[in-house]
């Protein structure tokens, strides 16, 4: 019975703890200047000093239950912005923004995070220079 009950707790130990081990990743990483009808507009990779916002578009596939990611905004290595997201499907839309000062010209960078600090992507853009 005392191995039983062993063979029991270990199963629920090590047999929960693999179903809450999701294995998602980023499908799609963009930056735009808006979102329509849940799609990036404006997708670029350099952006005029005085855009405003951007936005940091990602699609999150293989989710097996409601999970979180953050997107984690960086500026010359400098975090600027860290923004948790839900995930609650297999295929996932979802997206942050950041407005922009005129002075912050240069280079960006978006890091996509999941729940376990593993990075799943990122994205590189440019703030300033000729558009």
């Amino acid at each position: 019975m005392r191995r039983f009950i062993s063979v029991i707790c270990f199963i629920l130990f090590f047999g929960l703890n693999n179903l809450s081990a999701q294995h998602i990743k980023v499908s799609n990483i963009q930056v735009a200047t808006s979102i329509e009808n849940r799609q990036p507009m404006g997708v670029d990779t350099s952006f005029a000093a005085n855009v405003g916002r951007v936005f940091c578009f990602t699609r999150i596939k293989g989710a097996t239950d409601t999970t979180q990611i953050a997107q984690v905004w960086y500026y010359k290595d400098q975090e600027k912005a860290r923004i948790e997201l839900d995930v609650r499907s297999n295929n996932w839309r979802t997206w942050s923004s950041k407005a922009i000062l005129e002075s912050w010209t240069g280079p960006w960078r978006v890091m996509v995070i999941d729940s376990n600090g593993n990075v799943l992507a990122t994205t590189s853009f440019k703030i300033g220079g000729e558009q």
